[in-house]
């Protein structure tokens, strides 16, 4: 590793705790891609075919984007193989090659503190409560970036685990276990709100092993519930509104208190939908942290698109110091703002999903 490369990561790091300057991005992201072109390889041949360098790019729009797909084919890092002390897999159904996100003590230190600082401003407000995730824990899914987040959360605020791998790396959940925490305490007069995170797949199996038993659960009042979307075949895929009606219903969490996660293992950082009265559920922008840009590109013209317009997703995550910062996306969203409504997959894309992470 380049000495300026670590010494970028610890000035991020530095800056995403006590308060990252937005103004800053712009000449952050070109020193950034200055560092990863020298020291990643397989980013330099991308950015050298496309006859783009850190002498002719001179404004973060024009830092070239690597598809997400790279990360499958080419080792996308700017970590040398002794280097590497952990992987992150993307997720996807069986057979499929996944893509490979190499990290560090390094890079994991500034993937927490990004990954941290946005969800704490989303959810620290509820504690003191009970935290449940319902996914395996890290000796079960060692290469899942989602597990690897809710473990960071947990060293933060306590919680359990209530999902497991099966032999195939299958995620199931305990749903012994899963009822007992959820259900009150009786021995307490004053309930404190519960926090449940998990993937869209997981609260559908909750909910039907709920609707099977005939149980419909009220959880305090300031409970929120965080689920990351990802079906692909290991449940019923309901539409996001349904999902959450059937949240409220089953386990007595009101919409407003439902906030949808978006993530990738080729990135640091997550985007978190904004409840907002005016717009129903599936219409909910999401939004990155002020060290995340995002561009809504269109598939014809390879530019920008307009408010309000289709295009694919393509990210640039400053978080993503020690590998690639522009990441381009095959999931299709409209653009609104500084935030975008997520669509879905582009139809040519292979399927994704953090709940059919394998081991």
């Amino acid at each position: 590793m380049i000495p300026e490369l670590s010494s970028f990561g610890t000035h991020l790091r530095g800056c995403i705790t006590s308060g990252f300057p937005e103004e800053r991005f712009g000449a952050l992201a070109l020193e950034l891609f200055a560092l990863q072109f020298a020291a990643n390889p397989s980013y330099r041949k991308l950015c050298e075919s496309r006859g783009l360098n850190p002498a002719n790019v001179t404004d973060w729009t024009q830092i070239p984007a690597v598809p997400a797909a790279a990360f499958k084919e080419f080792e996308m890092t700017c970590l040398t193989p002794t280097e590497r002390t952990a992987v992150f897999h993307s997720s996807g159904t069986t057979g499929q090659v996944p893509s490979r996100h190499f990290h560090c003590v390094e890079s994991l230190a500034l993937y927490e503190a990004s990954l941290w600082t946005w969800f704490a401003k989303h959810f620290q407000s509820v504690i003191p409560q009970s935290v449940i995730f319902l996914t395996p824990p890290p000796e079960q899914a060692p290469y899942s970036s989602l597990v690897h987040m809710f473990e960071t959360v947990r060293n933060k605020m306590g919680g359990t685990f209530m999902g497991q791998a099966d032999s195939a790396g299958a995620w199931t959940l305990d749903f012994t276990a899963a009822l007992a925490a959820l259900s009150p305490d009786a021995k307490l007069e004053t309930q404190t709100p519960k926090l449940i995170l998990g993937t869209a797949f997981s609260f559908v199996h909750l909910l039907d092993h709920l609707a099977e038993q005939d149980l419909h659960l009220r959880l305090p009042a300031g409970s929120r519930v965080m689920e990351t979307g990802g079906y692909k075949g290991r449940s019923r895929a309901l539409p996001r509104a349904e999902l959450h009606a059937l949240i409220t219903e089953r386990l007595g969490v009101p919409e407003s208190h439902i906030i949808c996660e978006y993530g990738m293992s080729e990135l640091s950082s997550q985007a978190y939908d904004v409840a907002d009265e005016k717009r129903n559920v599936e219409k909910r922008p999401f939004r990155f942290p002020s060290w995340v840009r995002v561009q809504i590109i269109s598939s014809e013209t390879g530019r920008p698109v307009g408010e309000g317009e289709t295009g694919l997703l393509r990210i640039f995550d400053l978080a993503n110091a020690f590998s690639v910062m522009a990441i381009q996306t095959e999931d299709l969203a409209f653009r609104r703002g500084d935030g975008f409504e997520l669509i879905g997959r582009a139809q040519a894309a292979e399927p994704r999903g953090c709940s059919l992470m394998t081991t």
